[in-house]
């Protein structure tokens, strides 16, 4: 069980990857982003998850930088959004990341949505920069269980994550299954619901251990054996969700949280989607 922010899950290509991470969807690019980057560095966060499309990946970059901890220490990912995918369209779009981020290389790279007709194309793209060295590892985001059923019956290289929605009222239990399995490691995108944490289940259980809504749920997103990488631009909160490491959860509490599941989305379905 995660008992330390140091503490990391090992992608199936054996690149060790931190359990949680900053997320920076929608944080400006410049100060606002440097700043937020900077204080999850020094509040012993080592992984960083940033866009092309979140345009903010220059600010990532210099946050890193800024932070005085080594390179080889921190774990970025960037992802390949829809209107770059293809094979020389995706080529071209690491390239733009790589020189916003200054950072010599990338840890993971992700394809954003599934593209119908295009993810594969991306796909080899990002073998050939994964073979190259350019970066760590790769995997997909917003990839249902019929898309890895696709891409993996024609790639050289399994995907290592899949970056999702997954949160108490969306719990994914076939597609985390499916990812168990086939050793690919599943990440929570909007762990926290934007903010929907009014759920008297959620508040009773973080009376109990003195801790926030929040905070009961990432830690279950943890003991759940699920990367978790919520996204603050306020110094205090990104602490607070630091600060899930002294307390665990009992099954019959995971199994509570668990029965608030709704299906519900608050982002896109990638399914249904408008790419």
């Amino acid at each position: 069980m995660t008992q330390s922010i140091a503490d990391y899950t090992t992608l199936n290509n054996g690149v060790k990857m931190p359990w949680l991470g900053l997320g920076v969807w929608k944080v400006e690019d410049g100060n606002e982003v440097v700043q937020a980057v900077e204080a999850a560095i020094q509040s012993g966060y080592r992984s960083i998850d940033t866009a092309a499309a979140y345009k903010n990946e220059a600010g990532v970059g210099d946050g890193v930088r800024n932070s005085g901890v080594a390179r080889k220490d921190l774990f970025v990912t960037t992802k390949i959004f829809n209107s770059d995918q293809g094979y020389d369209e995706a080529l071209a779009a690491f390239e733009n990341s790589n020189q916003k981020l200054g950072l010599e290389y990338v840890d993971l790279l992700l394809i954003h949505w599934p593209v119908k007709g295009k993810y594969k194309d991306t796909w080899r793209a990002m073998e050939k920069l994964y073979n190259n060295g350019l970066v760590r590892a790769i995997g997909v985001s917003n990839f249902q269980v019929h898309h890895l059923i696709d891409l993996m019956g024609s790639c050289d290289v399994c995907p290592m994550v899949n970056q999702v929605e997954f949160h108490p009222l969306l719990t994914q239990e076939p597609l985390r299954a499916y990812c168990r399995e086939n050793k690919i490691q599943l990440e929570a995108w909007s762990p926290l619901m934007q903010g929907n944490l009014d759920q008297p289940v959620l508040q009773e259980i973080a009376e109990k251990y003195g801790k926030t809504a929040a905070q009961v749920v990432l830690r279950w997103d943890l003991q759940h054996g699920v990367v978790t990488i919520p996204k603050s631009t306020h110094e205090e909160r990104i602490r607070e969700n630091a600060h899930i490491f002294d307390f665990s959860l009992t099954q019959e509490e995971m199994n509570r949280i668990d029965g608030l599941n709704q299906n519900k989305r608050f982002g896109p379905d990638p399914d249904n989607f408008n790419f």
